[in-house]
């Protein structure tokens, strides 16, 4: 049988990746490893639940910069692979999951193994009191900017930009083809985008079945992104050393619109204050 990991990485949110676990406990296959890389979080490295899958923690160190989320996936994907992984699906610690979505993942990856598979990720509102139902697929409404095949439906050759790193999936051997999150990409955005870059350039399609349907449990967010303005600027930059263009450039518009960053020649950088102003 092949041999799938469900690779987490995390900081933080131990409920919502408690609820996730219970979602994979449900699935109609269980993942035969379980990889959790903790950033900066010791906490989670003492994790162990009860109910299978049994988790595999190992840590990394917070980058001076934030959270190595390039770094952190790479480690958890290494670490499946030396244990012998074919299938390697990686969730977002935020991601509640479809009963079907590891078998449907296996099932997408070992019959096209050259894609890099995305499954449609559903927006959850804030849970009732009692939290979300076990029957989370009755919430089902995947977001609208991406392909959302029908359970059972697959589509292929999918723009790379519009690929998600909440939720994929893609064979050891592809893996090792596109060379994994290039690290230096530290903290929120663009390494993502990078990514189905690399797999473009190694002449990796894009593909979404739909039968891995995930599910984002709600939790406050920025709108734009204040808090992660340095971030999106630094790795925007490299971005575009990468690859000759900015990539967020919604979020970088926003930003623009508040005052806060300003167009230089073809990029960006933070708006410069006029003398004696005080910040708002």
């Amino acid at each position: 049988m092949t041999s799938v990991a469900v690779i987490t990485v995390a900081h933080g949110r131990h409920d919502h990746l408690r609820a996730q676990h219970a979602s994979l406990a449900r699935n109609t296959r269980l993942p035969d490893q379980r990889v959790l890389v903790a950033m900066d979080d010791p906490e989670l490295l003492e994790w162990s639940p009860e109910a299978p899958p049994a988790v595999h923690a190992l840590a990394i160190d917070r980058d001076p910069l934030g959270l190595p989320l390039a770094a952190a996936r790479n480690a958890g994907a290494d670490a499946a692979l030396r244990t012998g992984a074919e299938v390697l699906v990686f969730l977002d610690v935020d991601c509640l999951v479809s009963p079907g979505l590891v078998q449907d993942y296996v099932d997408a990856v070992t019959t096209e193994p050259d894609l890099l598979w995305c499954g449609p990720v559903t927006y959850l509102p804030p849970p009732p009191p009692e939290g979300y139902p076990e029957d989370v697929e009755a919430w089902d409404s995947p977001h609208a900017a991406r392909p959302a095949p029908a359970p059972g439906e697959r589509i292929r050759g999918g723009d790379p930009d519009l690929f998600w790193s909440l939720s994929f999936a893609v064979h050891r051997e592809t893996w090792d083809r596109i060379g994994g999150f290039h690290e230096e990409y530290v903290g929120y955005g663009g390494e993502d985008t990078d990514f189905s870059q690399c797999a473009a350039r190694a002449g990796v399609d894009l593909g979404w079945t739909g039968g891995a349907r995930a599910f984002h449990q709600h939790h406050p967010v920025q709108r734009p992104p204040v808090d992660h303005l340095d971030d999106i600027l630094r790795n925007g930059a490299l971005f575009h050393r990468r690859w000759g263009r900015w990539p967020m450039t919604g979020w970088l518009e926003a930003f623009e619109e508040q005052g806060l960053v300003e167009r230089r020649g073809d990029g960006w950088g933070v708006r410069a204050r006029a003398a004696g102003t005080c910040p708002a």
